[in-house]
């Protein structure tokens, strides 16, 4: 994320080509660790929510909470108080899809000014319902009295939004910013606004229903005298997207719920079903999916998913690519719309400040001011070396998956393209190789998956300088020529699909001899500028295994290497091996464990027979996501090794939820059952299913295949997995191979 993820910004990230004392751009500090605070969010189109378990939003150095829409903060602050005290929190929890945030609090001891206790605790209780729908927090606060008498009690919420920019809130400073206004105080609203320094201007508008007792520019005064069991309900409305002056109501919250879980239930809908004889992991695969709808969007192509809460809650190229890769199985019109979206917003033309050249597929978009003024280069970036490839092979995917040939025919110019893109621009010194190097000094030093300043060097730990071919870049441009070649042969373009085949052949025999190490066991992480091999140990090089550019008898030495103690921690395979020189467990890129990776890892090894070693790494992640909150796998955790009984170690600004960490457990699950498609068949098949330990039988439902569907269970009898047919809706056939 630009780094983060897979191509966020990231971490501290100091340039390859620069000293080490410079300072880093694009940071995301870790003054206040996420695990630590363990937020709630909540999430819809262009705006997410980051909220304490109460409920609140409290604002203060290095807090990431408040109300974001399309990069920029409309509400910095949020704090409820019972007469003028903070409630005691009960339970806060999200219900299973994430369609709505619960927080249930009570009062405690309350003293008058004689300090003499006026109510005890726990008399009152406080319901905070929450959710997002176009633009607007929604919220219903019931206040219920106990007390086996009336009492009056006064309410207030405090609020202020900053109109911070998300690069401001990730530590960004600025010399300048635009004119915060006064607020617009009405008898049920406030409105509160910023013109920036690019001209826009931003507004949020508070409503309350009933009509506050009191109401401020910065809060709202609630005084309230309830009988015996009497309930009082106060409604609420935070709205981003417009400064549209309609008052809050009872029917707009229950209007807006009742749509925004009817267009969640429409969205996951499409997607196959999955449950399992172990309700630990039940609940994580619900928590997966329901994850991965909530990040989705949808735009005029078609549902995409942004990639992380809270830094990257936007469009990325990468990470949307390789979530549709890992989620292609479940729900194809996912993958769908990443290809149809990105393609509308490929490069035509080269642009330095944005590292664009024609071809090239997109790796970040941002829409806050800082991007707009050009105090960030993202507003529409192209800095990542390997969402191009990837673009190409999930095109691939999507058609094997599908056989849909019509949106391939669509998207054929923008695949051909990108093809041109990786011959002519890709390969920047004809070496048959893919490199990057950044063409403005404002953009990502490294772009591959693992951006941090320091994540490409040599065995002594010297940082590698460019042009630089990362191992996995290879493997993917690999992935997009085999690709093309298919794509190619099904439109009847059999000329081409011969010379895209030759090519994909002539870049293994080179990638073979230039990549591979004998003495290190495994493919080398990149070539820097000179062509020198980074001789480190890396989770790059199971990407080869993923594509299959590793000829057969590489990959007992590569699996070998990935499963040492020095790569497996235990709980994953790590970005670098403890034995190399710049390992650091609490690393970003250095030795930490990403869900992801690991993932497509294990998809490799299962393509080369080597189901036991995938199986291992699926039951580390999942052991580590029965330790976490709501059993979601976060961005990344630590690469400390695993102890018995305890759990992993959390990277203290890891996103949570992050599509493509919710998206591996689900592809960790097709690699271990071995689960493919043959739409012109007609045919699911299963090729050498395996369970992992922790599961005895996986039952899934609704696998649609070019307009059919089936419902299959696979069930451990001894050293076997036995497939059963439960049910089949058209013309579909399900298929076992050993």
């Amino acid at each position: 994320m630009s780094t983060v993820h897979t191509d966020a910004m990231a971490q501290a990230r100091v340039p390859a080509d620069a000293g080490a004392a410079q300072l880093a751009q694009f940071f995301i500090p870790a003054a206040a660790s996420l695990q630590e605070r363990r937020p709630r969010t909540l999430k819809h189109g262009d705006t997410f929510a980051v909220f304490d378990h109460n409920g609140d939003a409290l604002s203060g150095p290095g807090s990431p909470e408040g109300i974001f829409h399309r990069d920029t903060r409309h509400l910095s602050h949020l704090y409820l108080t019972v007469d003028g005290a903070r409630p005691l929190l009960l339970s806060s929890t999200l219900r299973d899809d994430n369609a709505t945030l619960t927080c249930d609090l009570t009062n405690p001891d309350l003293f008058d000014d004689s300090g003499q206790l006026k109510l005890g605790h726990d008399l009152l209780h406080l319901r905070r319902s929450r959710f997002l729908w176009n633009g607007t927090c929604h919220e219903r606060l019931a206040v219920r009295n106990y007390d086996d008498g009336p009492r009056s009690v006064t309410i207030e919420l405090a609020f202020q939004a900053d109109f911070a920019d998300l690069f401001e809130v990730r530590g960004s400073r600025r010399q300048r910013r635009g004119e915060a206004h006064a607020p617009e105080v009405g008898a049920d609203s406030v409105l509160l606004a910023y013109t920036g320094l690019d001209r826009r201007r931003r507004h949020t508008r508070i409503a309350f229903d009933p009509a506050p007792t009191v109401l401020r520019g910065d809060s709202a005064r609630f005084d309230l005298t309830l009988q015996p069991g009497e309930a009082r309900m106060l409604f609420i409305e935070i709205r981003c997207a417009e400064a549209s002056a309609e008052p809050a109501s009872r029917r707009a919250f229950f209007n807006a719920m009742r749509e925004a879980r009817r267009a969640l239930r429409a969205s996951s809908s499409r997607a196959a079903a999955v449950s399992t004889s172990n309700d630990i992991f039940n609940e994580s695969i619900r928590r997966c999916v329901s994850d991965l709808y909530m990040l989705i969007t949808d735009t005029a192509q078609g549902p995409y998913p942004y990639a992380g809460v809270p830094w990257f809650s936007t469009v990325f190229g990468r990470d949307a690519l390789i979530t549709a890769l890992e989620t292609l199985w479940l729900d194809p019109a996912i993958a769908r719309g990443v290809l149809r979206h990105l393609a509308a917003n490929q490069a035509s033309e080269s642009d330095p400040r944005a590292d664009a050249e024609p071809g090239k597929i997109l790796h970040e978009v941002r829409h806050g001011e800082m991007a707009e003024l050009g105090e960030v280069p993202f507003r529409r970036y192209y800095g990542s070396i390997d969402s191009t490839p990837l673009f190409v092979m999930l095109a691939g995917a999507y058609l094997r998956r599908t056989g849909d040939l019509a949106t391939i025919r669509e998207l054929w110019p923008h695949i051909e393209a990108a093809l041109r893109w990786i011959e002519e621009h890709g390969d920047r010194d004809g070496d048959g190789f893919v490199e990057y190097g950044r063409r403005t000094a404002e953009g990502l030093a490294n772009q591959g998956w693992k951006d941090s300043h320091d994540s490409v060097f040599h065995a002594d730990g010297a940082l590698a300088r460019g042009p630089i071919a990362l191992a996995e870049v290879q493997a993917y441009v690999y992935g997009a020529w085999e690709a093309a070649a298919e794509m190619a042969r099904r439109q009847g373009e059999l000329q081409r699909a011969q010379q895209w085949a030759e090519r994909a052949e002539a870049l293994r025999r080179e990638f073979d001899a230039r990549f591979f190490d004998p003495q290190l066991g495994t493919y080398v992480l990149a070539l820097d500028g000179d062509k020198r091999p980074c001789r480190v140990r890396s989770s790059n090089a199971g990407h080869a295994l993923l594509t299959g550019i590793a000829y057969p008898e590489r990959a007992e030495a590569v699996v070998r290497t990935l499963m040492s103690a020095p790569s497996f921690c235990g709980w994953g395979v790590r970005t670098i091996a403890s034995t190399e020189a710049r390992y650091n467990p609490m690393s970003y890129h250095n030795g930490s464990v990403w869900p992801h990776d690991n993932a497509l890892i294990a998809a490799g090894l299962a393509r080369y027979g080597y189901h036991r070693e995938a199986a291992r790494i699926f039951e580390g992640l999942f052991a580590a996501s029965t330790y976490i909150d709501l059993r979601r796998l976060p961005e990344l955790f630590c690469g400390f090794a695993r102890q018995h009984t305890q759990g992993p170690t959390f990277y203290p600004v890891a996103c949570a939820p992050q599509a493509w960490a919710a998206a591996a457990p689900l592809f960790m699950l097709q690699s271990c059952l071995g689960l493919g498609f043959d739409p012109g068949q007609t045919q699911i098949t299963f090729a050498g299913p395996a369970l992992p330990a922790f599961l005895d039988e996986v039952v899934l439902r609704n696998l649609a295949i070019d307009g059919g569907s089936a419902d299959v269970a696979l069930r451990r009898s001894g050293r076997h997995v036995v497939v059963d047919v439960l049910e089949r809706r058209g013309p579909v056939r399900v298929v076992t191979t050993s």
